[in-house]
């Protein structure tokens, strides 16, 4: 079987977790591999999930790490059932892979919960408002370049409005309300589908305000998206050489702590529209 050229970041997950589970059991690869009656080799491509791994295998090296745990177990054999191809496979050739990755990340979550200081989360931004900032991003893209990022951007957005829509809380400080990347126009009509969007009941939008008393983050972008069980949760941090995925089980609990903590100090939901109308008139 020929190997994989570029595994997503949740496929490689599964062989990430599969290592976890066999270091947890104190076996070695090559102990892992004589249990399983392969090489230590095809271990590290397990591992690796350079020739992905099928869902009896997966259950199968539970058993050997002896795991106890199996709604993970579980999980994980279902994430390694799913062989369908996203819409996002579609860009793999235009865009950067972390991107897929978000997209894929967030279509296949529980939940979602995003907190963004300077820009309006993605899942939340027009068309016009996403296309503004691509024109301004740091590094240059050419206008099909900045075409097909808003596609994407628009189409990840199918989350929100599918039949059984994720549960999406995004906490905003007040900022990011009054940047108006792309002129009044494009700023006014980004307010006013924020308000909007806000009554939806899947959709909790909270906002931090500059006379707010604390500030639990240290203001990079984060999207956390819950997985069928807690060990699969993953982190997304935007940063400026890019995006950087957290599946760490420590790390994950200080962003869930750090979003708690970020509601803490947001308004309300209907204070926070309230608050998006008064800005909306002011600008």
């Amino acid at each position: 079987m020929a190997p994989r050229s570029a595994p997503t970041a949740r496929r490689l997950r599964i062989g990430i977790e599969l290592r976890r589970l066999r270091e947890r059991a104190g076996m070695t690869a090559a102990e892992a591999a004589r249990e399983l009656g392969t090489t230590q080799a095809q271990m590290s491509n397990i591992e690796a999930n350079r020739f992905g791994i099928s869902a009896e295998r997966v259950q199968t090296l539970a058993h050997i790490y002896c795991c106890t745990d199996q709604p993970l177990v579980d999980a994980l054999a279902a994430m390694a059932a799913d062989r369908t191809r996203g819409w996002w496979e579609e860009y793999r050739e235009a865009m950067p892979s972390p991107l897929l990755d978000l997209a894929e990340m967030e279509h296949h979550a529980t939940a979602l919960r995003v907190a963004q200081v300077i820009n309006i989360p993605g899942l939340l931004q027009t068309p016009e408002h996403a296309r503004a900032l691509f024109r301004e991003a740091v590094t240059t893209l050419r206008p099909h370049e900045i075409e097909h990022r808003v596609s994407h951007r628009v189409k990840r957005q199918a989350v929100l409005f599918r039949d059984r829509p994720v549960p999406y809380t995004a906490i905003v400080h007040e900022a990011a309300l009054r940047m108006q990347f792309g002129g009044r126009d494009v700023a006014r009509a980004q307010l006013s589908h924020l308000a909007e969007i806000s009554h939806a009941p899947h959709v909790t939008l909270r906002v931090i305000p500059f006379d707010g008393t604390s500030f639990p983050t240290a203001g990079q972008g984060l999207d956390y998206a819950y997985g069928p069980v807690t060990a699969l949760d993953t982190a997304q941090l935007d940063t400026t050489h890019g995006s950087e995925f957290i599946d760490a089980a420590g790390q994950l609990e200080t962003y869930r702590l750090v979003l708690d903590r970020m509601e803490q100090v947001a308004l309300a939901p209907g204070a926070s529209r309230d608050l998006i109308h008064r800005i909306s008139k002011d600008t």
